[in-house]
Order: C-alpha cells, then sequence, then structure tokens
C-alpha cells in the first residue's frame, strides 16, 4: 500500500516496508482484492486472446480485460533493453472522470482532460511543489514532479522540533534518518540535537530535536535540500502499443485503454450473442419435439443404442440438428410437457 494506489492483492502477513523487505513466502500468504475482480471481469467470456505459457503448458491471456485504467491508477516502473518507463499512481475517481470525457469529446487534449486529473496520487501523500512538471508529464509524457516531505515546526520551552508526518513516493524513514546523521557527522547541517523515528504502522513521524536557539525554519530548508525529504519523480510514461513501445500524453494513454475496452466490449457482445442464438437454436427444438413426443419415444424405446436413437432423430420425419438430437437424448422426459411448452416459449419470446 506504499507503492500501489489501490493494491491488487490483499496481503496476509508480513509483505516489507519502505525500509524492510517481505518475510519469506511460507510466513506470507495473500488472495486477490475485491478491485482486481474488475481486472478480470468479462475473462471467461472471450473478451481477450489466450497464448502459451512459457512453459507451453498452460495457455494464459495475452492481456486482461481490465474495466478500469490501471496503468494510470496504480502507476508502473520498468526497465527493458535500451528503454524505461516510469508512470506515477492516480486517483481512480479522476481517471474514469477524464475516460468518460474523452469517450464522449474524441477532440479533448491534456489540457482539457487535466480538468479532471489534477495530478499524481501518491499513496504516501507529501507535497507537489509547481505544476509544471505536472503539465510537462501530461501533455509530452515526460517530466519531472518535485515531492517534498509534510513538516511542521513544534516549538518547545527549551528546543523547537521538526516533525515529518508524510514522506515523498518510495522514500523510507530510515533512508532519512541516515542521511541526516551522515550530514550532521559531516558538520554540514548544523543546529540538530538528536533525531527520532517514531513511525507506528502506516503513520510516519520522524522527530528532529533542534537545538536551543537554532533557527528552525533555516535548518527545514537545509533538509529540504540536502535529504530525501524533497526528491524529484521523473515521469516518463512508455507503454506497449500494439506490441510496440511508446511515449503516450494523458490523451494518447487514455484513448489507448478506451481502444482496449471497445474490443473487449464487442468480443463480449459476440459471445453473449452467439451463446443466446445456441440456446435458441436448442429451445426451438425442444418445442419442436414436445408435438412429437409419441413418435419420439417410440423411435427410442426401438433404437438399440444412444448412436441409433441420435442417428433416427436427424433422420427424415425428424430432422433434428446433431445438438438438438443430442440435448432431447440428455434431458428428463417431464421436461417435455404442456408445462415444459409455456417455459420454453416465453424463453423463446
Amino acid at each position: 500500500n506504499f507503492s500501489l494506489r489501490h493494491p491488487l492483492i490483499h496481503p496476509k502477513g508480513n509483505f516489507g516496508t519502505p525500509d524492510d523487505p517481505p518475510a519469506a513466502a511460507r510466513y506470507t500468504e495473500c488472495r486477490l482484492a475485491e478491485i482486481a475482480m474488475a481486472m478480470l471481469d468479462g475473462i471467461d467470456e472471450d473478451t481477450v486472446d489466450f497464448v502459451d505459457n512459457y512453459s507451453g503448458e498452460f495457455q494464459e491471456p495475452a492481456l486482461l480485460p481490465a474495466r478500469f485504467p490501471n496503468l494510470l491508477v496504480n502507476g508502473s516502473q520498468g526497465i527493458a533493453v535500451g528503454m524505461a518507463t516510469n508512470i506515477p499512481p492516480h486517483n481512480l475517481g479522476e481517471v474514469i472522470d477524464a475516460t468518460n470525457h474523452l469517450i464522449d469529446h474524441p477532440e479533448a487534449t491534456p489540457d482539457d482532460l487535466m480538468q479532471f486529473i489534477k495530478g499524481p496520487d501518491f499513496p504516501t501523500g507529501a507535497l507537489m511543489m509547481g505544476r509544471q512538471g505536472i503539465l510537462d508529464a501530461y501533455r509530452t509524457g515526460r517530466g519531472s514532479i518535485r515531492l517534498r516531505a509534510v513538516a511542521e515546526i513544534e516549538e518547545g520551552k527549551r528546543n523547537d522540533m521538526i516533525v515529518v508526518s508524510k514522506l515523498p513516493y518510495q522514500v523510507s524513514p530510515t533512508t532519512v534518518l541516515l542521511k541526516i546523521k551522515e550530514l550532521v557527522d559531516a558538520g554540514e547541517l548544523t543546529g540538530i540535537a538528536d533525531i527520532n523515528n517514531a513511525s507506528a504502522g502506516e503513520d510516519i513521524r520522524l522527530e528532529i530535536k533542534l537545538k536551543k536557539d537554532a533557527p528552525a525554519l533555516v535548518i527545514l530548508n537545509n533538509l529540504y535540500k540536502l535529504t530525501p525529504l524533497q526528491t524529484n519523480f521523473a515521469v516518463n510514461t512508455v507503454a506497449l502499443i500494439d506490441g510496440v513501445p511508446r511515449t503516450l500524453n494523458l490523451v494518447q494513454a487514455l484513448q489507448a485503454y478506451i481502444d482496449h475496452q471497445v474490443d473487449v466490449i464487442r468480443r463480449r457482445s459476440e459471445f453473449r450473442l452467439a451463446k443466446a442464438k445456441d440456446r435458441e437454436h436448442i429451445v426451438e427444438g425442444l418445442l419442436k419435439a414436445i408435438d412429437m413426443i409419441d413418435a419420439i419415444i417410440a423411435l427410442i424405446r426401438a433404437s438399440a443404442d444412444r448412436n441409433e436413437a441420435r442417428e433416427g432423430l436427424m433422420g427424415e420425419g425428424f430432422e433434428f440438428s446433431e445438438t438438438q438430437a443430442n440435448h432431447i437424448l440428455d434431458m428428463q422426459l417431464g421436461r417435455l410437457t404442456r408445462l415444459g411448452r409455456t417455459d420454453l416459449e416465453k424463453e423463446l419470446g
């Protein structure tokens, strides 16, 4: 939850912190989070292609139906040969609003969509300084966003104290404290009497106690300048479009998602239509069978085995298809009654 805006996995056990690695796999367990089911919605309705896995032993989806734009919502980081991607996480509601707007206004520009998506939504909080980095990232796919920790100066009777409650994305408390200690020991940072990590669970609290009469605001500005309390997040929105890596602005990223959803919904509709037509074909056969139930029973009783009965139902005088014949042979006779006709006619309706 310190890396993803909406984690797709619900963990149980020690899955690590920004400072510490997770426990060994035997000490943890996990399941799909509820929001992950939206990523899989419709996968059983032929909405995406399946390909062989690495060993050729199983089939796996080439991509997921993804009923929300996970690439923007949770971001992505990765390095490949000669290229890299670094996409920040975003607010789910804002991304959906921007997607809806782009569907209704295909000519929209990145600036138009920025009325919905104000900027990235980092799970660790902190402050984004300035708008230019965000504008560059959304207009061109590349930009540098400056992040600053949330810190307050608490005045004491003898000593003031700087308390940090939010850290920039992917910055750990231990890293900050070690850097401060290193600077103090080197004499590059003065006026600090003690440092303490009072963080608990997801709540961050770094206490930086100052010497008597030390200029708190000056020291805080030096901390921003010299330590990870202020960092830059280099946005590089590179994604695969039809298998080709491309740098995308905000409109292109959302349009690629919309195009994918159009394909998913089209394939889902075709699957459901084919399923409905198959059922229609069977219901038509059952209605026809009701009108000749006595002849069908006589044929089945006179047949030596199932194959002969099926061939008879497909032959002269009956003309059922193979699918209809198999369904008739599989069902209970009680279904082929007048009461059954009413249900079938209502279904065919």
